[in-house]
């Protein structure tokens, strides 16, 4: 699967170890258990070492993200605006924990430390589109909005496989 990323590098060069962690990453959007086994046996390091580079930073992703990605900013501005009701909120609403995925793959729910637009707050983005000013009461409608266009593009795949 990634064998033509890793023979862009050197065999048994620990050095390489990030780099192509991040490659990979980015031609398919996670690391697999058995993408970091071959990593390992490529750059002659124990799965152990491996795996504990990919999940000491916070850059890498051991699961596949979903469709909507749900980013929620726990700045200064956004805490005393009280970003942690709209987490709170988002997790009831979506039966998940921040950082995980829905099982259906449509929804991820991550927290970041600051989004950047402060004068907004509290505020979420979801994937380029962002929420502010956010109030508990609008996360349902924001929600089903993505999830109706889920649903959507799911019925025009399987219109258009007919």
């Amino acid at each position: 699967m990634c064998k033509i990323i890793l023979n862009k590098f050197p065999k048994k060069d620990r050095s390489c170890l990030i780099p192509i962690l991040q490659d990979i990453q980015t031609e398919y959007g996670y690391l697999s258990q058995d993408v970091l086994s071959d990593v390992s046996e490529y750059v002659g390091m124990p799965f152990a070492s491996v795996y504990g580079v990919a999940t000491f930073y916070n850059q890498f992703r051991l699961s596949p993200l979903g469709k909507y990605v749900i980013r929620v900013c726990r700045g200064t501005a956004c805490h005393v605006k009280n970003s942690a009701n709209i987490l709170i909120a988002l997790e009831a609403e979506l039966g998940i924990s921040a950082g995980c995925t829905t099982r259906d793959k449509v929804f991820t729910l991550e927290t970041v430390a600051c989004i950047g637009a402060c004068s907004i707050a509290p505020v979420i983005n979801i994937n380029e589109e962002y929420f502010g000013r956010l109030t508990v009461n609008e996360i349902p409608k924001i929600i089903k909005k993505y999830k109706n266009m889920a649903k959507k593009e799911e019925d025009n795949k399987t219109v258009s496989v007919v």
